[in-house]
């Protein structure tokens, strides 16, 4: 990660922030500078350098919120809950819920000293078998994610259980439609298959990412030959859902062409060659680590993270259009929407 320098209008009050935590958090030392992570995380993040070592503040950004927007308090519940699970996370230090310190709801966390990789396809990884072994270390922490049970961890109460797609689908299908601009035939067949092809809710229940992908992930590479996760971030989608929607939702990524832009996959590389394991291979591997034989309705859980992810950008378009977005950006954007479905509908007819 890099940070920004320059001051910024999230910049953090150090006396205040101090004077609070020499009450509330005295361990993580007194800060003497904090600087911003550059990127467009939705929830202003620092880095916190005291006198005691390196932490992160993460915040909700200042000023009026959607009610469920930016909820860094459910970051912060569900990383505390995961501190002694299989699945790496940062310590957690602190939640503050009181708007009135620093202008915004935040918490503090271990900083986590790692690499974070943004190309699927890994071109910065020498090794073929280093690429495989990552994204086996990938599939090993999605398998115990899954396999976390939420009401152990005190986690049974952080989102609705049962009928999971059912309420997504009509949930993104209203998110569609309230943002729709233009009629995009693909589209519509491809909400006409989603709905026909509703599996029956199977009952799993599980605390599900969100937003699983390899950006996501910090590894320690001080060893190629284990290559380590070492922190799962940007929980902020994170709720009790069923866990093929993470599973298919990072399948469906590494689908993607590779020369789509802001969405880039390995369609059209030579996964073999680059030591990376394919579909079918990689769900082996997550069932055998879940210990289920198989997934049925495949086809749906893929063709439904393609209509989430077209759902999502057309929201950006609509945002653009109407002048709440970087307009830009935002039509580049656009261009994605019927890319997806058609990538979606070609997935259903050849599994047909």
């Amino acid at each position: 990660m890099t940070v920004e320098n320059k001051q910024s209008p999230h910049a953090l009050d150090l006396p205040t922030l101090n004077n609070y935590l020499a009450v509330n958090c005295a361990e993580i030392g007194v800060v003497e500078r904090a600087e911003k992570f550059a990127g467009g995380q939705s929830n202003p993040t620092f880095k916190l350098v005291t006198n005691e070592g390196t932490f992160v503040l993460r915040r909700q950004p200042p000023g009026k919120l959607l009610k469920s927007a930016h909820a860094v308090d459910r970051e912060y519940k569900v990383i505390n809950a995961l501190q002694n699970s299989d699945v790496p996370v940062p310590k957690a230090y602190h939640l503050c819920e009181d708007v009135d310190v620093i202008g915004s709801m935040f918490y503090i966390m271990a900083y986590v000293d790692g690499h974070i990789f943004w190309n699927s396809a890994l071109p910065d990884i020498e090794s073929s078998e280093t690429r495989g072994k990552m994204y086996g270390e990938m599939n090993r922490v999605l398998a115990a994610l899954h396999n976390v049970d939420v009401e152990q961890v005190g986690l049974s109460d952080y989102g609705k259980p049962g009928s999971y797609f059912e309420r997504q689908l009509s949930r993104w299908t209203k998110q569609y439609r309230a943002s729709e601009i233009e009629h995009i035939e693909e589209i519509e067949q491809l909400i006409g298959y989603l709905e026909k092809n509703l599996p029956d809710d199977d009952g799993q229940v599980s605390l599900v990412h969100g937003d699983f992908r390899l950006d996501n992930m910090m590894f320690d590479m001080s060893d190629t030959s284990t290559p380590r996760v070492i922190a799962v971030l940007d929980w902020e989608l994170s709720t009790l859902g069923h866990p093929y929607a993470d599973l298919a939702y990072q399948c469906m990524q590494l689908r993607l062409p590779s020369d789509i832009a802001h969405a880039a996959g390995l369609g059209g590389l030579d996964r073999d060659a680059l030591g990376i394991p394919n579909e079918k291979a990689y769900i082996k591997d997550y069932c055998e680590r879940r210990g289920i034989d198989g997934i049925d309705n495949w086809t749906f859980y893929l063709a439904f993270s393609f209509f989430r992810l077209a759902a999502i950008v057309q929201g950006v378009v609509k945002r653009a259009h109407d002048g709440n977005a970087s307009s830009e950006k935002a039509m580049q954007l656009g261009a994605m929407v019927k890319p997806l479905a058609q990538i979606a509908n070609q997935t259903i007819h050849q599994d047909a």
